[in-house]
């Protein structure tokens, strides 16, 4: 699958731009805050329908007006697809396929599967479980649309019912309602439970080998799922927290406290492993993502680059562009120096400044 084209109308910092993409790599090169991040954001808003930076769509949308448009041609098997996304400030956003309007975002995911490493990906093994869950939710949310069903279901019930704690709070007859939310916590949450530790297991047969040649056969790693609370105890478990949760007027047990352990033979990385280790294992984690993405979808992804080569040693940049490959790839970076000493073959390059991007090849 790659990326043909994508035009862009009052997004971020452009008016209007239109970009064609060649299937090999791409290189977007200019100094910091021209927009040349917004570029990828796009392509990932438009491959997935929510920011990699979590921003909402009244913040993607350009400053002065009130919407914005993104239209992507994909080409998969030789059949192209137009995919056109409408964000409004005050409204939810609109999307279609060639003409077609659809109801729901999952009818859109599958369709053009992104991996994105930015340099704050380095962070996300010694940073907070936040952003390991996350990690997780949006590889998972490409990939398995009945997943983000059950998240989006239980986001909105632990949502509800921190609400009603709120109000339980003020009026203590509202507690007759909580079981009422507690059982469909159960249920979508359970769902999440069972699907967050198979795809474990599934990224654990990938990232050994990874790791270990990126550590130079020196390390193993493996990452193992630490669910907030078992499937068979979530029910008994959240009713054992209720006046815990009135007293603290939320939430307390559930898949969204879950966390991920990052181990080094004995050794968890996330709190005591070295910052090499931990930006090793960052870099597994995303190599190891193209590859999941091709054995589930039985797709290559796009890999969208984000100035995070020069956040790496020459060992790791090497293994990472060598694990490119066939994959369409679209780097952004400062300047094109850093990539002179040609050891990939570069097939199109744009310059981006201020929001005007021209083509330099």
């Amino acid at each position: 699958m790659i990326i043909k084209s994508i035009e862009l109308a009052d997004y971020r910092n452009y008016d209007f731009l239109t970009m064609e993409f060649d299937k090999g790599t791409n290189i977007l090169y200019g100094d910091n805050a021209q927009g040349k991040t917004n570029i990828l954001e796009a392509i990932y808003v438009a491959a997935t329908t929510k920011s990699h930076k979590g921003s909402k769509d009244k913040e993607i949308v350009n400053f002065n007006k009130e919407e914005a448009h993104i239209r992507t041609y994909v080409e998969k098997e030789g059949v192209e697809t137009r995919v056109d996304m409408h964000l409004r400030k005050n409204k939810s956003k609109g999307i279609a396929i060639d003409g077609q309007k659809i109801k729901k975002a999952a009818d859109l995911l599958g369709l053009c599967n992104v991996v994105f490493f930015s340099p704050e990906d380095l962070g996300i093994i010694k940073n907070g479980p936040a952003e390991r869950r996350r990690f997780v939710d949006m590889e998972l949310c490409q990939l398995d649309s009945f997943y983000l069903y059950n998240l989006n279901n239980y986001n909105k019930i632990v949502n509800q019912r921190n609400k009603l704690l709120k109000d339980m709070y003020l009026n203590n007859d509202l507690k007759e309602t909580l079981n009422i939310w507690d059982m469909q916590l159960v249920s979508f949450g359970s769902k999440i439970i069972e699907r967050r530790k198979l795809f474990i297991d599934q990224l654990n047969e990938i990232i050994l080998d990874i790791h270990k040649k990126l550590s130079g056969g020196k390390e193993e790693l493996m990452i193992s799922y630490e669910p907030d609370v078992e499937i068979e105890n979530f029910e008994k478990a959240l009713r054992q927290s209720q006046e815990k949760d009135i007293r603290a007027k939320m939430t307390t047990v559930g898949p969204h406290r879950d966390d991920f352990c990052f181990q080094i033979g004995e050794v968890d990385i996330r709190k005591f492993g070295s910052q090499g280790q931990q930006r090793t294992a960052a870099l597994s984690l995303k190599l190891a993502e193209i590859e999941i993405v091709k054995k589930i979808a039985k797709d290559t992804p796009v890999l969208l680059l984000d100035d995070v080569l020069s956040e790496l040693d020459s060992n790791r940049q090497n293994y990472l562009l060598d694990s490119i490959g066939e994959i369409q790839t679209i780097i952004t970076c400062t300047g094109l120096e850093d990539f002179v000493n040609d050891r990939f073959k570069i097939n199109k390059v744009y310059k981006v400044t201020d929001g005007k991007v021209e083509c330099m090849s």
